[in-house]
């Protein structure tokens, strides 16, 4: 290894965990936003995509909050989307004059998929390309495609109970029943290809060198939080009126992902007028990064071919 760099890094205001990692001199750069809000993914990504730093110099941030960058929010600090994305244009700035290039090549998956969207848009110039996997286009649509998939395939009893769920949850208990519907998902595997559970994306946290008992329990935290002072500003979260963007696109979209639409993101697709490419990976549902890592770390490294 090169370069494995473990750094806590200022961003915005917030100590913020960064890993660093290339196996070749002047790789490009290639930096990793994860889902949740607060679902870290370091060690998913040392498993599963750990190729890409033979290629890249792969940088894998845990987002303020997030499992090694782990802190209690407070009310006072206004966290939005707007504020994670000015934490990533702030990494972007120190990566990019500390290797001394121009762009980076930018991963945003699920809720880092968000990031992504906005980020180019507003700061273009600082990509060469981004790749939305998992990608959120609309989240009121996405939500009640979720919801529809775990009600067409719930037993009676569970039935009864999503019944009494309102989808955009806005009631008193929105958060018991986000995590109810995502379960319902998740057990008629609408999220994970093939599985009805998250175990084998749990293990290689429990296995982890990188990461601590304690961080165990802060990405649990995290998660959780972030949910908590994020999920009601993501339901806003509407990209279908942006037609062009400066940067090229790819999308990323596991063909059974019923976790976050990809029929969503295919419609919006075919309204896009700037340079797009869409490409499936057919035994994928929400994870393809992972469910098929192979195809996903060749497709990266077409990318610099």
């Amino acid at each position: 290894m090169l370069l494995n760099e473990r750094l806590n890094l200022r961003l915005n205001g917030a100590e913020q965990y960064i890993n660093i990692r290339s196996r070749r001199d002047n790789a490009p750069l290639l930096v990793y936003l994860h889902g949740g809000p607060g679902d870290a993914a370091l060690p998913l990504m040392l498993k599963y995509n750990s190729e890409l730093e033979k290629d890249f110099t792969l940088v894998v941030w845990e987002q303020r909050g997030a499992g090694k960058s782990y802190y209690k929010f407070s009310q006072e600090e206004y966290i939005t989307i707007d504020t994670f994305v000015e934490d990533l244009h702030q990494l972007i700035l120190i990566l990019l004059e500390r290797f001394g290039q121009k762009k980076v090549y930018l991963v945003g998956h699920s809720w880092g998929s968000v990031l992504g969207l906005h980020y180019i848009q507003k700061y273009p110039k600082n990509v060469h390309t981004y790749i939305g996997c998992g990608q959120v286009i609309n989240m009121i649509k996405s939500c009640r495609i979720a919801y529809e998939y775990a009600m067409e395939h719930a037993d009676q009893r569970t039935k009864h109970r999503l019944m009494q769920i309102d989808p955009l949850y806005t009631g008193d208990n929105w958060i018991r029943e986000l995590l109810f519907v995502t379960k319902q998902v998740v057990k008629y595997k609408g999220s994970l290809y093939d599985k009805q559970n998250y175990n084998s994306l749990v293990l290689p946290f429990l296995f982890s060198k990188e990461y601590s008992f304690a961080d165990l329990i802060n990405r649990q935290r995290g998660a959780m939080q972030s949910i908590a002072f994020l999920w009601q500003e993501l339901m806003t979260v509407n990209f279908e009126t942006v037609t062009s963007y400066e940067v090229p696109i790819i999308f990323v979209e596991g063909r059974h992902d019923y976790h976050v639409s990809s029929t969503v993101v295919n419609s919006y697709f075919q309204k896009i007028e700037s340079e797009k490419r869409f490409v499936w990976f057919e035994h994928s549902c929400h994870f393809p990064q992972w469910s098929e890592s192979e195809k996903f770390n060749e497709l990266m490294v077409e990318l610099i071919a």
